[in-house]
């Protein structure tokens, strides 16, 4: 019997790889001889760098960046020299993570740092890249990515603007004579999993900005700051679309990456499902499993279990799913492929000890011992 395993990390607990282990060693206390293989899995957002990392072949890069303020914070991203592909979190350079609440404002925080670390990929020898732009605390539609990159984005008087949305309000002219010269030779594809457009009611200034820190008059100044944006980058690129969907993903991130790199924006899950080969897997495997973190209604939105059970459907495997919690609208996700799904949680408890990593482990791993053990043994 062969079985496959691949469940996103259990955020704050337990990484991809780990849940998958937890439950591979519950199978093998049952019956060693089941072939199990663990692969890693993520949604294109948070933890996929950690997920792909750890394919064979895989090397970590950590470089100082500017940050979203300005100030140089670490960044990690890593390259999968086989196919000499670097997968990045942009989140990891402009993260709203990154900065305290009383800090938050996008008319200043900037993606800058985002395209250092694309430079210093292109540089390191790599052509193709697959970036995340989930977690954002920018709205300066990516032209601090595309200012790292060798792009002019200058004023009346031929200056650069400054980084950060408050500069787009004096752009008047876009300039790519400067632009690194392996840019063209790369590929881009963009884990993005909303369907906003750049500007108006259902922008980025107007539905993000206020998580960021917006208040009305930034949103006024910022859309429209974006709308005179989109028109001047078509100077560059014809066929720039301020309204296709996702432009406005990560602050105008998605709109930079389509309208100058010709990146794909694509669900994030998707293109991690293709890097990690995941089908050749299933397609071979008995019984797959999945999980993640919190099972509910949300889940069939593009998550990574959905994603992994509706490809196990294509080749009419069952499908069963762990996660540490399951809300009450959860069942639809039997209707998209997972079978049957167990919380993990065997006792009262605070969320500080569920979330403790020894203690998600056991739960899951001695969990997974009964669902197997009524699924193994005869």
């Amino acid at each position: 019997m062969k079985i496959t395993i691949a469940i996103d990390s259990f955020k704050g607990s337990l990484t991809s790889l780990e849940a998958g282990k937890a439950v591979q060693e519950a199978i093998a206390k049952i019956d060693k001889s089941i072939e199990v293989a663990v692969r890693p899995l993520a949604d294109g957002g948070e933890g996929t760098v950690a997920a792909l990392s750890t394919l064979p072949g895989a090397e970590i890069v950590e470089i100082s960046v500017c940050g979203p303020l300005e100030t140089p914070v670490k960044a990690t991203y890593c390259i999968l020299r086989d196919t000499n592909t670097a997968v990045i979190e942009m989140a990891e350079a402009a993260g709203i993570n990154l900065i305290s609440r009383e800090q938050l404002n996008p008319m200043k925080t900037t993606t800058y740092g985002v395209g250092q670390m694309i430079s210093d990929a292109m540089d390191r020898g790599c052509r193709s890249f697959m970036i995340g732009i989930g977690g954002s605390a920018t709205n300066d539609g990516g032209v601090g990515m595309l200012q790292a990159l060798g792009f002019r984005f200058l004023d009346e008087q031929g200056r650069q603007i400054a980084r950060g949305a408050q500069g787009l309000e004096q752009l008047r002219f876009i300039s790519a004579q400067n632009v690194h010269p392996q840019l063209k030779k790369c590929k881009f594809r963009i884990a993005c999993d909303v369907n906003n457009p750049l500007c108006g009611e259902r922008g980025c200034s107007r539905v993000y900005g206020p998580q960021k820190g917006a208040t009305e008059e930034m949103i006024s100044r910022m859309n429209a700051s974006l709308e005179r944006y989109a028109e001047l980058a078509k100077t560059y690129n014809p066929k720039a679309d301020a309204n296709m969907k996702g432009a406005g993903a990560a602050g105008g991130l998605g709109f930079a990456f389509a309208a100058f790199t010709g990146g794909v924006l694509e669900p994030g899950v998707q293109i991690v499902l293709e890097e990690t080969k995941l089908e050749d897997y299933i397609k071979d495997a008995d019984l797959v499993v999945t999980g993640e973190g919190r099972l509910d209604g949300q889940t069939v939105m593009g998550k990574a279990p959905v994603g992994v059970a509706e490809l196990a459907k294509k080749y009419g495997k069952r499908v069963v799913a762990f996660s540490g919690c399951v809300a009450e609208d959860a069942e639809i996700c039997n209707r998209h492929g997972i079978d049957a799904y167990f919380p993990i949680l065997r006792r009262i408890c605070t969320l500080e000890e569920a979330l403790e990593t020894e203690t998600a482990y056991q739960n899951l791993r001695d969990t997974a011992y009964q669902v197997f053990r009524l699924i193994l043994l005869k």
